[in-house]
């Protein structure tokens, strides 16, 4: 997993609420095994609109999402990260996010950062005034900065650890290899065994 320590990039303002995952990537495109290729399916449903925001030629490239209250509500879909990370977001924030889709942001190392609405408002109306505008999200001093705009934010410290290490769930394990190498060996003569049944005369 790509490490996260601070990005700074343009932004996509998505003025919409209650955003979710089938709207992030409706489930039609949802029969592949791959992590990759759901670039094209990315918010899918609103891209056939001429002015969605995705559409914009000036935003082409800008890699930070900042979106309204509630954004990845619904069901528990994987996916909805992937189009993202697919697409090329590197960071979204919004006031208030669905916990699942939060939570399988961060298992898969896109940062969902959580701010006041009033600071969403405002980023809106920064980068659509100037799409050239760049937004800073700083994971090492938790702070989202755009010009004289600098927001803290909280998130987990252990989750906070992981994606500044680049480490994924099952890397994090492994960084216990060795001591669970040695449990397991000190624990196997314990186990009970299954013995072959003696012939009943």
């Amino acid at each position: 997993m790509e490490k996260f320590t601070r990005h700074t990039g343009r932004v996509v303002p998505l003025r919409r609420t209650d955003v979710d995952t089938d709207q992030i990537i409706p489930v039609r495109f949802c029969a592949s095994t791959s992590r990759s290729g759901h670039a094209d399916a990315l918010f899918a449903d609103w891209r056939s609109e001429a002015d969605f925001v995705l559409n914009r030629p000036e935003l082409r490239g800008a890699d930070i999402l900042v979106a309204g209250n509630d954004f990845g509500t619904g069901s528990s879909r994987e996916y909805a990260v992937w189009a993202l990370q697919d697409y090329g977001f590197r960071a979204v924030i919004a006031p208030r996010f669905g916990d699942i889709f939060r939570g399988n942001s961060l298992m898969n190392g896109l940062l969902t950062v959580v701010v006041p609405g009033s600071v969403v408002e405002r980023l809106w109306e920064l980068t659509e005034a100037d799409p050239s505008l760049e937004v800073t999200v700083d994971l090492q001093e938790q702070q989202v900065r755009c010009g004289q705009l600098v927001q803290p934010f909280t998130i987990d410290e252990d989750v906070r650890r992981r994606l500044l290490g680049g480490l994924d769930a099952i890397d994090d394990t492994l960084r216990f290899a060795a001591d669970i190498t040695r449990y397991e060996a000190g624990r196997r003569p314990a186990l009970p065994v299954t013995r072959t049944p003696v012939p009943v005369r």
